[in-house]
């Protein structure tokens, strides 16, 4: 028996669809508002919700995200009396099972719930326990945006499809790329890694396929290439849209025969390898500057990984910092350090335009500047990293655009995140903004601060603790 969960404010809908749902020996259970809603999906499991578009309190599609999200990861249909083709796509962009109207019939609506109910099912006993245990070295965190991409390594794990992950400059783009290998049958096969980036034009396909000796000036004996070295294996290329236009055609032409022929050889060679991509630009983009052939993204991207920048997955910052901090001191060979409340919120509140990487660069400036003392204070941070902070925290959220208008400047499309990402980023920014707000105005003071959110007392201490803010200083003056 599924858990079904009704959000839309017409009680009449409410009725028709708890008696539905309880025909088909589930359980129903019901939400007027969104922030009732919400509030049932981080409090208990359910299986399936069906979620109305206009809610007194705001439209449900801002919640898709978060509730597809949630702990028991549910199949969400949305269900609304006014259709709006714009808003479909937009649901099932964004992963909601499915998007129906409110005028379909009873017969309808049962058969959607039966196959999502039975899809979702399928999806447990799949994935039940797989991202746990997934081998994950490196990787650390256990935000919504982190937690999406190691699904999809758990899945391409089970297959040798290709994989193309892609990420901002800095995002662990090859930790992934090992994950997959280490958790696939192949591995315990070697695993050759490839900046294209930094091959030299000239030597990219000797170094790919390998040559005969005499095959060129300087070729003095036979060279075997990184594809064969790959056999059995993993073939990672890191930054593939780099690999030059005339080369992609000879390698298209390796992956479709899996066969290989030197530079200057006489035979094809065979080579089982998987191939694992990365790149940190659009390749849409560039397949239609024409710098990237169109028929090669699609044999690469069998399975596309999209890895969040830093600054997307805040709640990870803490156990991923403390979790450098203790390889950095360990690698340096000095006593472990833990670092101060400060030094977190200046963590925090930094956006990481180099993501992990910067991150990791950060760290060791600390542990230098702290030297014999074990704790790390936001002044152990570089200078310049704490005025940015600095300045963003005098200035506020006026620094940034209005979520409801365009930016100034017209941002590259390369640089435009999907629309979900940006609006969960701009929702926990001023969420986060509100409660500073909320204590300041209030002095810290609880019964204060409940009057005026209107939010439940477990409900805004769980939002202080997501935002970081549960230590301050708070006053329950009842």
């Amino acid at each position: 028996m599924a858990r079904i969960l009704i959000i839309d404010d017409d009680e009449s809908m409410r009725h028709v669809l708890s008696r539905t749902v309880r025909r088909l020996e589930h359980e129903p259970v019901t939400a007027a508002t969104l922030a009732e809603g919400r509030d049932m999906t981080r409090s208990g499991d359910f299986d399936i919700i069906f979620l109305d578009v206009h809610l007194p309190d705001g439209n449900g599609l801002t919640i898709l995200t978060e509730l597809t999200q949630a702990g028991s990861r549910p199949e969400v249909i949305i269900i609304t009396g006014h259709g709006d083709p714009d808003g479909a796509e937009l649901a099932i962009t964004n992963g909601a099972w499915d998007y129906i109207e409110k005028t379909h019939s009873v017969q309808q609506i049962s058969l959607t719930l039966k196959r999502a109910v039975a899809h979702h099912e399928e999806r447990k006993r799949k994935s039940s326990g797989r991202v746990k245990a997934l081998r994950r070295k490196g990787i650390i965190g256990e935000s919504g945006a982190l937690t999406r991409a190691l699904d999809l390594v758990a899945q391409a794990s089970e297959n040798d499809s290709g994989v193309l992950i892609t990420g901002e400059t800095g995002t662990g783009k090859e930790l992934f790329a090992r994950a997959v290998h280490h958790n696939s049958p192949r591995a315990d096969g070697p695993f050759i890694a490839v900046d294209c980036a930094a091959l030299p034009e000239h030597l990219v396909e000797s170094i790919l396929f390998g040559h005969a000796k005499g095959a060129f000036t300087g070729a003095e004996k036979d060279q075997t290439g990184l594809i064969l070295q790959a056999d059995g294996g993993t073939l990672f290329l890191d930054e593939v849209c780099e690999m030059p236009v005339n080369v992609q055609k000879a390698f298209l032409r390796v992956l479709q025969e899996r066969t290989v022929r030197p530079l200057g050889g006489k035979k094809e060679r065979p080579s089982n390898f998987r191939l694992i991509s990365a790149t940190n630009q659009n390749p849409e983009k560039m397949v239609r500057d024409r710098s990237f052939r169109e028929d090669l993204l699609y044999r690469i991207q069998s399975v596309r990984i999209h890895l969040p920048p830093l600054r997307e997955r805040t709640g990870d910052i803490r156990p991923l910092a403390g979790y450098l901090l203790e390889n950095i001191c360990e690698r340096s060979g000095v006593p472990g350090k833990t670092g101060s409340h400060d030094f977190f919120e200046v963590l925090e509140d930094y956006p990481w335009p180099g993501n992990v990487r910067e991150m990791i660069n950060t760290l060791e400036h600390a542990v230098g500047a702290a030297r014999s003392s074990p704790q790390l204070y936001a002044q152990h941070l570089p200078p310049m990293l704490r005025a940015k902070v600095a300045r963003a925290r005098v200035v506020g959220p006026r620094e940034e655009p209005d979520a409801d208008e365009p930016e100034s400047v017209p941002q590259a499309p390369e640089n435009i995140p999907p629309l979900n990402e940006y609006r969960d980023t701009v929702y926990a920014r001023a969420e986060k903004n509100y409660l500073q707000q909320l204590l300041q105005s209030t002095g810290s003071n609880m019964k204060e601060a409940l009057r005026i959110s209107s939010l439940s007392q477990s409900r805004l201490y769980a939002l202080l603790k997501k935002h970081g803010l549960q230590k301050r200083q708070c006053h329950n003056n009842e």
